[in-house]
């Protein structure tokens, strides 16, 4: 999946996160910043593109910076198949950011992490 799809997912996910954890329905984060309940819904499930400007309005309807909306190390992931694909959506995001020689170094690392996992399993 792309970079962009994959930011729409994380950040509908974390601006969903910000509003419940402010005890707002969709309905009501919606006519605070003055937008349709139906494109916050589809911001929030990551199948919208988000203007800079709806974004503002939606961190400022939350209480919120617009940073807030990016900072995915404050996502709750889920139990299951949909929290695992959200921490690989995560590290997807993050591997962006790094040089090639950065992802070999992590992907090593995390190849020998899971073999000393798989090994104490089998104690």
């Amino acid at each position: 999946m792309r970079l962009v799809a994959e930011l729409k997912i994380l950040v509908g996910k974390r601006l969903r996160q910000m509003r419940k954890e402010r005890g707002f329905t969709q309905l009501t984060a919606a006519e605070r910043c003055d937008m349709e309940n139906t494109y916050l819904a589809g911001v929030e499930r990551g199948e919208r593109n988000i203007s800079l400007e709806s974004l503002e309005k939606i961190v400022k309807a939350l209480g919120a910076e617009p940073i807030d909306a990016f900072r995915f190390g404050d996502l709750e992931m889920s139990k299951g198949l949909e929290g695992k694909r959200d921490a690989i959506r995560l590290l997807a995001a993050f591997l962006e950011e790094r040089s090639m020689e950065e992802i070999e170094l992590i992907r090593k690392m995390s190849k020998d992490v899971m073999a000393t996992i798989d090994s104490e399993k089998r104690k």
